[in-house]
């Protein structure tokens, strides 16, 4: 009785195989190799996994040197010694084995270890196999994972390097030196980007490659470019004869370059077409799936990079000439006096900020010069620097004193609409004279350099920043007197300049002082060198630099003036209208005279603080024509003349006026609408 389940179907007789015919078909062998004896047995599919006929073996493993190169034999004897000397039950390993034409191959091998009950080993049972195609096929996954690898890596790093690109021309210049171009095969490249529905070509390929009339062509010419952009799609040409056929009136003009497959992709941002991207290859046949995805990815992250410098240079224009529209056009000669100044933008952000630089010119041959730095580094901070420069000029050029200047420019931001402060020095100077008087607003501390080329810090007082002042109604100023001798240069600038990323301020202003101090003499150069030390340091806040120079020879100037106004209660301005008086007779000339004038000025300054209501205003010059003769004027508002009278043994006034007419020539007083001026003449020697 068929004892067959009805609706099975019917089976070969031989199934299952047998284990012997399942290892002969997947070129399996076996073998049993026997330790006491250390005779080896295969059957005979094992000796064919080594190309061995059964009269070539002689159970013997030194029969196998014939198939085992030594270095593998070595090999694979340490691998069984350890593992039967570590207790182990089975070992496995790859090994090279040479067949009878003296190709190597590789076979892979597994033994199972039988020991007796002391755990002594007696006998290896195992299988050999040829690994010849697991191999291949194991090389040609990792071959094909490691092409892989490399594309998202080439994808990856030009990625990254794209992403520090600032200008087209950065990106330009990533693509034509990327590795990654080089991987692809690629020979060269042509780019475009579209302006006004034109295609500028910004990039173009090898030397010679550059067809006259294409720098700009239109969108619906037959050119790939213009293809490629019209319809969003990537072009593949993937031979010379697809070029030609393609687009015949561009080969001609190319074909002398080799070119056996290009790549022209549309380079889209925010799902607009920019511009157009060509790769160019001079040996290559076709593109394979991967490749073409590949240069889609390339052409994605190309276009956001060119998007992104694109908009980079409209906001670098904008900001650039805002920037040079808010600072002053053109720098005045000084007389007397060289002038240096620079701007630079910060590394980061929009180019622009509220650092700026500014020299005034003054009556009498007197120059103001001004640094300073509005908080914030955007548009806003620079249209308040335009708008504070232009008002701090003004007042200045008012003929307002220097604290005067300082205060009202205080007044004047805080009553801005702005949540914005700034810092300020400004330095009111007489080339002529030497006499520097300088106020600083919660500004850094100028340098001064002296002709021998060392430098030092200039020491002074300072009041709070500008705006902050009025806000806190501290309007006081303190004002500086220093004289500036010939050869000597002062030197302005902003926080930027000394701010080091990781250092602290008293560091920076050590290196500051060694670069100016080792700095060219050249003025000009000196500016220059210190802005080079700004661009590499590539530091996140702007700088603005001005270097002023007295002139070693410069001879006083006839009709020389120098002018002051004394506040009532105000003993710093008392103090620097004496150092003007006793810096402009020493400048000229009338050193010898030097204490009689001073002493002579102060009785006359005193005077019309003791005895009026306002102030005073100090006015010394040189006055030419028979002979020379410097003449001191103070005038109030009072119309109250003064008289000379006795003082008596006793008094403690009435001596002014007599001290006046010992010590001076002569002397006298003018009445003025709006008060009067008292004066005082002192001859000097024509030569000195």
């Amino acid at each position: 009785m068929d004892d067959r389940v009805a609706g099975t179907p019917s089976l070969p007789d031989d199934w299952p195989a047998h284990p012997d015919l399942s290892l002969a078909l997947n070129r399996m062998g076996s073998f049993d190799w026997d330790l006491d004896s250390g005779l080896l047995h295969m059957d005979e599919p094992a000796l064919e996994v080594f190309d061995l006929r059964p009269g070539e073996y002689d159970k013997r493993p030194t029969s196998l040197a014939l198939r085992v190169p030594a270095d593998e034999a070595v090999r694979l004897d340490h691998l069984v010694s350890e593992a039967l000397k570590g207790g182990r039950n089975d070992y496995g390993a790859y090994f090279r084995r040479t067949r009878s034409d003296g190709t190597l191959c590789w076979t892979h091998t597994q033994g199972f270890i039988r020991r007796d009950g002391t755990g002594r080993p007696r006998r290896i049972i195992g299988i050999v196999r040829d690994a010849t195609q697991e191999l291949a096929d194991s090389t040609a996954r990792r071959t094909v994972d490691e092409e892989r690898r490399r594309r998202t890596s080439l994808v990856e790093g030009t990625t990254a390097a794209l992403a520090h690109a600032r200008t087209v021309q950065d990106v330009t210049d990533v693509l034509k030196n990327s590795q990654g171009l080089a991987h692809l095969g690629a020979t060269s490249l042509v780019m475009g980007l579209l302006e006004s529905g034109r295609i500028h070509l910004v990039a173009d390929g090898p030397e010679g490659a550059y067809v006259p009339g294409t720098r700009f062509t239109r969108t619906d010419e037959d050119y790939p470019m213009s293809e490629v952009i019209r319809t969003l799609t990537p072009r593949f040409i993937e031979s010379a004869e697809d070029f030609a056929a393609s687009y015949p009136v561009l080969w001609p003009h190319i074909s002398h370059l080799g070119i056996t497959a290009a790549a022209y992709l549309p380079l889209i941002a925010q799902a607009r077409p920019i511009g157009a991207l060509g790769l160019l290859y001079g040996n290559k046949a076709g593109f394979t799936a991967d490749e073409r995805n590949l240069l889609v990815a390339l052409g994605s992250s190309i276009a956001q990079s060119l998007q992104r410098a694109m908009l980079y240079e409209q906001e670098h224009d904008l900001a650039q000439g805002l920037q040079q529209a808010m600072l002053p056009r053109r720098i005045p000669e000084v007389a007397g006096a060289q002038v240096a100044f620079r701007y630079r933008s910060a590394r980061l952000g929009r180019d622009i900020g509220g650092d700026w630089y500014d020299i005034i010119p003054l009556p009498n041959g007197r120059v103001g010069a001004v640094i300073g730095d509005v908080q914030g580094h955007d548009t806003h901070a620079a249209a308040v620097m335009g708008q504070l420069r232009i008002v701090l000029r003004a007042y200045a050029a008012e003929g307002h004193s220097p604290a005067t200047v300082m205060a009202r420019a205080s007044v004047f931001l805080h009553e801005l609409d702005t949540e914005r402060f700034a810092t300020c020095t400004y330095a009111e100077v007489d080339p002529t004279t030497g006499v520097l008087q300088l106020v600083r607003a919660g500004h850094v501390e100028p340098l001064v350099r002296e002709a021998d080329g060392s430098c030092r810090r200039l020491t002074t007082e300072g009041g709070l920043p500008l705006g902050l002042s009025a806000e806190f109604g501290q309007l006081e100023y303190p004002v500086n007197t220093v004289d500036l001798d010939p050869g000597q240069t002062v030197v302005l600038y902003t926080d930027g300049l000394v701010e080091l990323p990781g250092e602290d301020f008293d560091e920076g202003m050590r290196l500051l002082t060694a670069m100016v101090s080792e700095g060219p003499q050249d003025l000009q150069r000196l500016a220059d060198r210190l802005c080079e030390v700004v661009d590499e340091r590539g530091g996140d806040d702007d700088v603005a630099v001005l270097l002023l120079r007295r002139s070693a020879a410069y001879p006083p100037h006839p009709g020389g003036r120098l002018q002051q106004h004394v506040a009532q209660n105000d003993p710093e301005a008392l103090t620097s209208s004496r150092h003007m008086i006793r810096a402009a007779v020493r400048a000229w000339g009338a050193k010898d005279r030097a204490d009689e004038v001073e002493l002579a000025a102060d009785e006359l300054i005193t005077n019309a603080l003791i005895h009026t209501d306002g102030g005073a205003i100090v006015t010394i010059r040189m006055l030419t024509g028979s002979g020379r003769r410097l003449r001191v004027d103070v005038e109030d508002r009072s119309s109250a003349l003064p008289r000379r009278r006795d003082a008596g043994d006793s008094g403690v006034s009435g001596r002014g006026l007599m001290l006046v007419d010992r010590l001076a020539d002569t002397w006298g007083v003018e009445s003025r609408g709006n008060g009067k001026s008292v004066w005082c003449e002192f001859v000097l020697p024509d030569r000195f």
